[in-house]
């Protein structure tokens, strides 16, 4: 956040056409304050950044647009998903990770699973949050609850995914299918 800081004082002094002089004099604090405040290298008080607002003619949340627009990204190129380890697996479910919610208050966790012909059925995950499945080739009966889907491709289905849930009757294999859950991340 420091960092983002500084380079949005740096910014918005430049685009003023303020040297650091100017502006560290006219928000009444040093040169060197206002040079490690721009390279993100202290922390300043919201005085000292009211002070520096005010100089710039901009509000003090103005200082903190570049932190809030700042947007993570997670890309993962074609079958370099990472194998992840989960329950099913022993099943022959095979969980292909292939993103990941950066810094959110939520998780998103997209997951490319394959089913092959040695794949056996498992109604028994259950974990918080929601899912969304996509069923991109195959044929799967899917459990969930007391409830039980016949997946085609294209076919979608989302669910609260704290009740029992999993493939219960394997129709066509080899399959494939696109899992989505979403949860609240855990604070620490």
């Amino acid at each position: 956040m420091e960092r983002a800081l500084g380079e949005e004082v740096r910014r918005l002094r430049r685009q003023r056409d303020l040297s650091v002089s100017d502006l560290a004099g006219a928000a009444k604090i040093s040169n060197g304050m206002l040079s490690k405040i721009e390279n993100g290298q202290i922390s300043p008080s919201l005085g000292t950044l009211q002070g520096i607002a005010t100089a710039l003619g901009v509000s003090l949340t103005a200082l903190f647009q570049e932190f809030d627009e700042q947007r993570d990204a997670s890309f993962v190129r074609s079958g370099e998903g990472v194998v992840i380890q989960r329950r099913g697996t022993k099943a022959g479910h095979v969980y292909q990770l292939l993103g990941d919610a950066v810094g959110a208050d939520f998780a998103v966790e997209p997951f490319l699973i394959t089913l092959q012909d040695e794949a056996v059925p498992y109604t028994g995950f259950r974990h918080a949050g929601t899912e969304f499945i996509y069923m991109l080739t195959g044929e799967v009966v899917y459990r969930h609850g007391d409830r039980s889907y016949h997946l085609r491709p294209g076919d979608s289905l989302m669910f609260d995914s704290a009740a029992l849930h999993g493939p219960e009757r394997l129709v066509k294999v080899p399959m494939t299918y696109l899992s989505i859950i979403i949860y609240p991340r855990e604070r620490e």
